[in-house]
């Protein structure tokens, strides 16, 4: 467990290696003081400094030789990031005048910064909730404008203030439950059973739409699953690496060379994919590989895009068969399937449109819309049929084209709030289980204790979120993951 705010800690704030400059953040109570000691000022002294000003001066190593020049930014509590007296001290970004500043700190009174420490000193003293410092390792470890848009919000508190509102709402209600029982001799009613009801259905329906936007939160955060899918040998691997522009996968004539699940992901106009390339389905008694097609089906229930690989120089019957079986495992409500012709550079062209035609023939069948994807897209079909060549790149740009296009809304929906955390979802459930128990318990003419219990259980998980309750344990978990000087 942490001692906080009594101490002062100290670490590099940005990553080591070659660059101009490095920057040490410093934060506790004794940070001005601890500055002092190292860095000497051309005039006046960093604890006489006022806040949001840069100090000139030297740093000097023990024997009194110079180390480096540095400008040393400093803050005053409670107007910083950690919300105490802070110093940034920006240095050359030499790793020997990085450690000898940092040994010298150490020296002078501070100690070294545990990982998430700032934003933990942040979150304790108010500068901001706990939803908004999960935020902060999302807003540094986003990679793609979509993921950085919605971690930016929350970071901000766009996430918290919805929770808050709803919680607020809640407190208000359980409060005149709870009245009603301290009258309840008299049978006095303060809470309005239909406002109750309607403000139940007003929060179940926005705790709702929450959860739901988890999936989408999730491939915005991680990157949005693809799973490609084919038998053997029909050149999934070979298309994993054109995408990626590196050989990542093995690649091989040996049918059965894929069989475990291979995750690559790949950054397509601002939106991240998560590539699998799966072992290929056939039939087989070898027990490892009849372990990777069993994860193969798994992965494309998983995945938001399904790719079926389809080799134009198989045999047709055999073919036709993997493009059934690829077909069955799509939930085509909430996922999208692509069928790659692959080959094109050495398959017959009456071979292409017999395939086609069969392909076009099983999709109307089963009333699923598609389009043959050769020179444009249909956004309004459901099924694109895109010939390509993963051995010499044909067809790749309309391929990209298309699963751009179907995470569109990824880019959208970013601007409003969106869900990205497991922690948040999982405790959205139960207060979403909690919210429906009352309801049904109203319905069912449940003794106001009983809901007011349950109400009360619904605030504690939404206020869980944003660290109104929380215990060490969880803000243990939580920080454990940041970088050392945030």
């Amino acid at each position: 467990m942490y001692i906080l705010n009594e101490d002062t800690i100290c670490a590099p704030a940005t990553v080591p290696g070659t660059g101009a400059i490095s920057v040490i953040r410093v934060s506790g109570p004794d940070a001005h003081a601890i500055a002092d000691k190292v860095v000497k000022c051309r005039k006046g002294s960093i604890s006489e400094a006022a806040g949001y000003t840069i100090k000139f001066g030297n740093v000097y190593d023990a024997a009194g030789s110079i180390v480096d020049e540095v400008l040393v930014s400093v803050f005053r509590a409670p107007h910083s990031y950690t919300g105490e007296n802070s110093v940034e001290i920006s240095c050359h970004a030499s790793s020997y005048i990085v450690s000898t500043l940092m040994n010298l700190l150490y020296t002078a009174g501070a100690r070294a910064a545990e990982p998430g420490e700032f934003t933990q000193r942040a979150y304790l003293n108010g500068k901001m909730d706990l939803a908004q410092a999960e935020a902060v390792a999302d807003v540094i470890a986003s990679q793609n404008a979509a993921a950085h848009r919605v971690a930016f919000k929350q970071m901000k508190g766009g996430f918290s203030s919805e929770l808050k509102g709803m919680r607020n709402e809640l407190l208000e209600l359980v409060s005149l439950m709870e009245l009603e029982l301290d009258f309840s001799e008299e049978e006095v009613e303060f809470a309005d059973r239909s406002q109750l009801n309607n403000l139940l259905d007003q929060i179940v329906t926005h705790v709702s739409r929450l959860i739901d936007s988890f999936r989408l939160g999730n491939a915005i955060k991680n990157g949005v699953p693809v799973a490609i899918a084919g038998a053997t040998n029909t050149g999934k691997s070979t298309l994993l690496n054109a995408l990626l522009g590196e050989d990542r996968a093995i690649v091989s004539d040996v049918h059965g060379t894929t069989r475990d699940t291979i995750e690559e992901t790949l950054n397509i106009d601002g939106i991240l994919f998560r590539f699998i390339d799966t072992a290929g389905l056939r039939e087989t008694t070898e027990t490892v590989e009849k372990i990777g097609i069993e994860r193969t089906f798994k992965k494309i229930n998983e995945a938001s895009i399904v790719l079926g690989m389809i080799d134009l120089t198989r045999d047709f019957d055999s073919t036709c068969e993997t493009i059934r079986e690829i077909i069955s495992k799509v939930n085509f409500e909430e996922q999208t399937l692509a069928i790659l012709l692959n080959k094109t550079d050495i398959s017959k062209v009456n071979k292409k449109v017999t395939l086609y035609n069969y392909i076009v023939s099983l999709l109307d069948n089963k009333g699923i819309s598609h389009n043959m994807a050769e020179t444009s897209l249909d956004s309004d079909a459901k099924v694109q049929i895109i010939p390509i060549s993963a051995k010499n790149g044909a067809g790749l740009e309309i391929l990209r084209t298309h699963l751009a296009s179907t995470q569109r809304d990824l880019l959208a929906d970013s601007d409003t709030t969106l869900v990205t955390n497991q922690r948040h979802a999982q405790a959205l459930s139960d207060a979403r289980a909690s919210l429906l128990r009352v309801r049904e318990g109203l319905a069912s003419g449940i003794p106001t204790d009983l809901a007011a219990q349950d109400i009360r259980e619904a605030i504690y998980h939404l206020g869980s979120i944003v660290g109104e309750i929380s215990t060490d344990e969880v803000l243990g978990n939580i920080f454990r993951n940041f970088c050392i000087g945030k």
